[in-house]
């Protein structure tokens, strides 16, 4: 992998971590989905119209086939998210989310596109997925009989579950932004924008039938809001610039990096537990994704 994709993926994780963070707190659903996504729509209209608006008049089907199909799967990796964060900790269900996702989407790179990882890089992502697993279960998951909480434990496998549904979204939408920005050359920020303006109209129905929900969901949760606003699109423009610059089965778990990121937010900021097993999980990550960046 170039240097100049890891710095950008790098910088995408740790944005990426935050706006998580941020919707961890707001604990939202379809309300807080509609207020980013038009939140996005506005302030990212200029950064669109300068970055590529000229190219639309040569898009073909398969772009906007690409964008369609980029929207919707992309509201649903919001929604599943938003449930399991309301369901549980953002250390487990950040985990086995952008663990899960990487792991399908590297696997999908290399059988659909061609890719190779090679040893050095499937041992990366052995790493990167034992990592995680340390991140989520930890020890008191598998404990049994009076050992084992068990509101802790529905509430682990809640987010276990989430996550792992949020991963598959994250797989599935990464194969299709690959392959716009990659194999069409669309241009990110555009791509992106527009990916996003397009799921307005799916989330509205919802969010007209319950117009005060949505005011009162504004009022409390609007400065979350303008963090995922600003946060979200920037750390994936990062990721799709860096996805022209190296094979998506490298840019894709070396995203993880966001693990580092959470584990402390997690722990510092969110009083979440097991703090050792999370640290041991990230150091398991960083290692895995060392050897992704360095494999050829």
């Amino acid at each position: 992998m170039p240097a100049s994709a890891l710095a950008l993926v790098i910088a995408a994780a740790l944005i990426h971590a935050l706006w998580n963070f941020a919707a961890k707190k707001a604990q939202g659903n379809h309300h807080f989905s509609c207020m980013t996504a038009l939140g996005i729509s506005l302030l990212w209209l200029p950064a669109a119209l300068v970055a590529g608006f000229d190219e639309l008049p040569d898009w073909g089907w398969q772009a906007w086939a690409a964008v369609i199909a980029s929207a919707i799967v992309h509201l649903a990796y919001f929604n599943a998210l938003l449930a399991g964060y309301r369901a549980a900790d953002m250390t487990v269900v950040y985990p086995v989310a952008r663990g899960s996702g990487p792991l399908l989407s590297s696997l999908v790179a290399v059988v659909v596109l061609g890719e190779h990882l090679g040893l050095g890089g499937g041992l990366g992502l052995a790493g990167v997925v034992g990592g995680i697993l340390l991140m989520t279960a930890g020890p008191t998951f598998f404990a049994k009989g009076a050992n084992r909480d068990p509101d802790l434990h529905r509430k682990r496998k809640l987010g276990i579950a989430w996550g792992a549904l949020t991963g598959a979204t994250i797989a599935t939408y990464s194969v299709i932004d690959g392959y716009a920005v990659k194999v069409l050359a669309l241009s990110p920020i555009l791509y992106e924008y527009l990916c996003n303006a397009l799921r307005l109209p799916l989330i509205l129905p919802a969010v007209l039938r319950d117009r005060s929900g949505f005011a009162d969901a504004l009022r409390r949760q609007w400065k979350h809001a303008l963090i995922v606003i600003v946060g979200a699109p920037t750390a994936y423009i990062l990721v799709l610039y860096a996805m022209k610059l190296a094979p998506l089965s490298r840019v894709a778990p070396a995203r993880e990096l966001s693990m580092l990121f959470a584990a402390l937010i997690g722990g510092q900021l969110l009083g979440e537990g097991e703090r050792g097993w999370r640290i041991a999980g990230a150091v398991f990550i960083a290692l895995g994704v060392a050897a992704l960046a360095m494999a050829r």
